[in-house]
């Protein structure tokens, strides 16, 4: 049976866009659910590897925010699952306080969307999220 329903996106009401937070620091989980919270994104916490990445597989977030470096599975690890396992890449922002510029090449060779260096201001992740998610 075919689905009858319209795919105008006129008609449709507008889902709120999801985002999955992964990370171990829970300052910075609270900074950035507030700040991206308050632009309409509803969060999901994941607060190590292996967490976000069954979250992730489990609730199909438009985006994921990632830390580099947590317990049980780091954010490489993660990164390679989601990029392997999916037929349609799902967006990811890597975030880190690690300075070194081989780990950030390694993020892009692995397909990242962005990469921050922490400490970062709120609004550059923020902008990071609104042009991913157009």
């Amino acid at each position: 049976m075919a689905d009858e329903r319209s795919t105008d996106d006129a008609t449709e009401p507008k889902r709120t866009k999801r985002i999955l937070l992964v990370d171990d620091d829970a300052e910075i989980i609270e900074a950035m659910r507030f700040a991206l919270e308050s632009k309409g994104f509803q969060i999901l916490v994941a607060r190590d590897g292996n967490q976000g990445l069954a979250m992730a597989e489990r609730e199909n977030p438009d985006l994921v925010i990632l830390d580099m470096m947590m317990p049980k599975r780091s954010g490489f690890l993660v990164l390679e699952k989601l990029r392997r396992s999916r037929e349609v890449p799902m967006r990811i922002i890597m975030i880190t306080a690690n300075e070194g510029s081989r780990h950030k090449v390694y993020a892009e060779m692995l397909g990242v969307d962005d990469y921050i260096r922490k400490p970062f201001a709120m609004d550059r992740l923020v902008d990071s999220v609104e042009r991913l998610m157009a």
